[in-house]
């Protein structure tokens, strides 16, 4: 059976960052779509880009951003080789907050198929440099470097920022998108939820009831939607916590129980071991980093 989705795993890679194209395999892109927010930009070439039965062709410089479940493929349109950077990620998990403007998951909802919001965004179109952003995006992902989730949501911000002040002058209204209540509690924004409060004592029923489900509706949507259960995600959260406290500070294990919602030191322990294999200080020893670095 041939499915246009395609399933990423947003658990494992919350973010991608990579450069396609004629000479990187896979290609072309055959019509797919899935729930990220994907954002290309050609850095050599021309594309035929076809998203939502509409055709688009992009000159290096160009940029084209698909929403979530847009069903898009990517071809080249010249004897030339193709090749441009690929960005995608869960915009609900963008966590950019300001006073002054909604959150961006809102925004960008509100844009889908509105004529002034159009996909397609030119070179001549920015005022900064979009390649800049890509590359370091790209790197970030690549070398997963201490923080490095922070500096690529925050890269990643500063893009979609861009294209919203784009928008703007082409008459997209983001004004009254303000008085539009945002629901916290879909499924689409409860992982924003349980990492914000995986310290605490988190309970599915409460999650479910958070989102107006039912438990066994809330479960089935959870588990088909990220993989696998809600409860083991919680842990998965947790344990990943845990593992940037070990590797990156010198916090005893009391102290990390405390810090990630586990019951107390022996719970973490036993978790941690039935999920890696080891115990948190054999894993500390074995991937040794300077806390100072």
């Amino acid at each position: 059976m041939n499915y246009l989705f395609e399933e990423i795993n947003v658990l494992v890679s919350p973010y991608e960052a990579f450069i396609a194209g004629t000479k990187y395999g896979n290609f072309p892109i055959k019509a797919h779509w899935h729930y990220y927010m994907e954002i290309i930009f050609i850095l050599k070439g021309t594309s035929l880009i076809n998203c939502n039965n509409n055709e688009y062709i992009l000159e290096a410089g160009d940029l084209i951003l698909f929403h979530p479940q847009a069903v898009h493929s990517i071809f080249s349109a010249s004897n030339e080789p193709l090749k441009y950077g690929v960005l995608k990620f869960d915009i609900n998990n963008l966590h950019i907050n300001s006073n002054y403007t909604p959150k961006l998951s809102l925004i960008f909802k509100c844009a889908i198929d509105n004529p002034y919001a159009a996909i397609l965004i030119s070179s001549k179109a920015f005022n900064s440099s979009i390649e800049n952003i890509f590359t370091s995006c790209i790197e970030e992902v690549a070398n997963k470097d201490y923080g490095y989730d922070i500096r690529f949501q925050s890269l990643v911000s500063s893009l979609l920022i861009e294209i919203l002040r784009i928008w703007r002058k082409n008459g997209f209204d983001t004004n009254n998108i303000m008085l539009t209540p945002y629901d916290t509690d879909s499924l689409h924004t409860i992982l924003q939820y349980i990492d914000e409060h995986s310290h605490e004592s988190i309970k599915v029923e409460s999650l479910a009831e958070k989102c107006h489900m039912s438990y066994s509706y809330f479960a089935k949507k959870f588990h088909e939607l990220y993989g696998q259960s809600c409860k083991d995600y919680i842990e998965f959260i947790r344990l990943s916590k845990v593992k940037d406290l070990l590797l990156f500070t010198n916090f005893d294990l009391n102290y990390i129980s405390q810090e990630t919602g586990f019951a107390d030191c022996s719970h973490l322990i036993r978790t941690f071991r039935k999920n890696t294999g080891i115990t948190p200080k054999q894993f500390r020893k074995q991937h040794l980093i300077d806390p100072n670095y």
